[in-house]
């Protein structure tokens, strides 16, 4: 007799694999959320960081719908290396669903730790001639469907004339310049936290299943909050669910991106290496145990691609399970 304990596998595996209904998900996340913060926590409403970015304001919306705009309140985090398009959109954003707003410029906070300095001096390293006005970025190799090429970083400078200079990145350099820029993530934080604590709220977080899962996150930066309401999402699912709660245009079409680097680097050219549709598609289909040359079919790909997408997410998921790990104590021993 078979067991019916187990996931089954759909008869015709198709991206549509991928559909939610989004009213149903909405409200769903919108109970955890009121639940979660109002009986769990025993806080009296919202914190959200809102950069522009998709992620972010679809959290900001849910936290709307979930508690009313009096309880929500977003916080705008830019320093001198944000995308200008980031205060503005953040702030429409805000304004259209009701929600008050501050703003947190943390330029001089970065500067007292040293993230800038700490970082400069990894890429002078590489590139001595690096200095102000210089623009910088982290890459991986190209898409995960055109080549099998492993998780190589390269680093990218653009000089003030716009000239463009690219090397791979050594490992000690690429530690540094990451634990540097990760003052960012960690100081948005820690001033997510600053203003939850007055207000009495929580903080409620934006990380999406794909940055979660694969380790696209800081420790105790993007990755700490009290409430995660997106984690089991796929970053197409997000999208569902932003035109359902009818995010502005501007945010939807914006390309992804961690903003973290001068130059612009985006989520998929730094870390994913393929458009969300096809990875979430692939990642799904893993899960599920569909073979791959089922997935492969439903994308029109060669199930050779499904394969090296497969393992780039598996190994993706081995390197950064620390990030994961929750802290880990001894238990109290009894003489």
């Amino acid at each position: 007799m078979e067991q019916n304990n187990r996931e089954t596998k759909p008869s015709s595996f198709s991206s549509n694999i991928l559909n939610l209904d989004v009213e149903k998900e909405v409200d769903r996340i919108c109970n955890f959320l009121s639940e979660a913060i109002l009986k769990t926590f025993h806080r009296r409403g919202a914190v959200v960081g809102i950069s522009g970015g998709i992620d972010s304001s679809v959290v900001l919306a849910l936290c709307v719908r979930a508690l009313g705009a009096g309880r929500v309140l977003g916080i705008i985090i830019p320093e001198k290396e944000s995308s200008p398009e980031s205060v503005p959109l953040a702030q429409n954003l805000a304004d259209q669903f009701g929600v008050r707003t501050v703003l947190e410029d943390i330029t001089a906070s970065l500067e007292g730790s040293g993230c800038y300095r700490r970082r400069d001096e990894a890429i002078r390293r590489i590139f001595p001639e690096f200095g102000p006005g210089w623009k910088v970025k982290i890459t991986l190799p190209g898409s995960l469907l055109d080549q099998d090429i492993l998780n190589i970083f390269k680093l990218t400078v653009v000089s003030q004339s716009g000239d463009v200079f690219t090397q791979r990145l050594p490992v000690q350099e690429f530690l540094q310049i990451v634990a540097a820029s990760n003052f960012k993530q960690r100081t948005r934080m820690a001033m997510l936290y600053y203003h939850a604590e007055l207000c009495s709220y929580s903080v409620v977080g934006t990380p999406n299943k794909n940055e979660h899962g694969l380790g696209f996150f800081v420790k105790y930066g993007d990755g700490g909050s009290d409430v995660t309401p997106i984690v089991h999402l796929f970053k197409s699912q997000v999208y569902q669910l932003a035109e359902y709660l009818n995010i502005p245009e501007e945010i939807k079409q914006r390309t992804p991106t961690s903003d973290t680097y001068s130059a612009g680097s985006t989520q998929e050219e730094f870390f994913f290496r393929l458009p969300f549709h096809i990875l979430d598609t692939i990642w799904r289909g893993m899960e599920l145990g569909i073979p791959p040359v089922d997935i492969a079919t439903s994308l029109d790909l060669s199930p050779e691609q499904v394969i090296r997408v497969i393992d780039d997410i598996q190994r993706k998921q081995h390197t950064t399970s620390y990030l994961r790990q929750t802290i880990l104590d001894l238990p109290y021993l009894d003489s």
